[in-house]
């Protein structure tokens, strides 16, 4: 059976370069036959956090927090795309990441950080590690930072440069065996 990831994107800022990453991601689990959910905050167009899915009595949560639980609840893992704001992630990603919390138990995250400069994102990837860490899907020890990635990706995601499909084999090679590994671990129960 393949192995199902969530590709979330944190940023919702007009003309960003997160998309590029995330839709490069996309096209690599797919190529490696997992199902894949690219969830797009400003397509789900999530409420502020007033109140956490958990909070709701059961079935009176807002639908589309309904439609994204069940998405999560059915992930094996989740892919983290991440743009660097001021040294942090973008709210958007917190205020998506902050409504849920048992639906991520127990899987593994991976971060692909970005940025426009240098650095790749990393100092923001170094902060999610610890909130993911806390929802319960810790990090893979590797990253996938971008530098430059206006000019690293045409618009459909595709890479300008083939050592790109070289480094992301090594990323989702590590993130399908934390996968499968917890996969086959939580059939046998989980700690609480």
């Amino acid at each position: 059976m393949a192995l199902k990831a969530v590709v979330i994107l944190g940023s919702v800022r007009e003309g960003g370069q997160g998309t590029k990453a995330a839709k490069f991601i996309e096209s690599a689990l797919k190529a490696r036959k997992w199902n894949v959910t690219l969830v797009n905050p400003l397509e789900y167009k999530i409420p502020l956090l007033e109140r956490r899915y958990k909070d709701y009595e059961k079935g009176k949560a807002p639908k589309v927090l309904e439609k994204l639980a069940k998405i999560l609840r059915d992930a094996d893992a989740f892919v983290i795309v991440t743009a660097e704001y001021n040294h942090l992630i973008p709210p958007a990603l917190i205020n998506l990441l902050d409504h849920f919390f048992e639906e991520y138990f127990f899987r593994p995250s991976a971060i692909v950080s970005y940025s426009m400069g240098g650095f790749g994102g990393v100092r923001a990837a170094s902060h999610l590690r610890d909130m993911l860490a806390e929802l319960g899907m810790p990090a893979i020890p590797s990253g996938f930072p971008i530098s430059k990635i206006q000019d690293v990706f045409d618009e459909q995601g595709n890479p300008k440069d083939e050592k790109m499909n070289k480094r992301v084999k090594k990323f989702l090679d590590e993130l399908e065996w934390y996968s499968k590994a917890l996969k086959e671990a939580r059939k046998k129960g989980v700690p609480y």
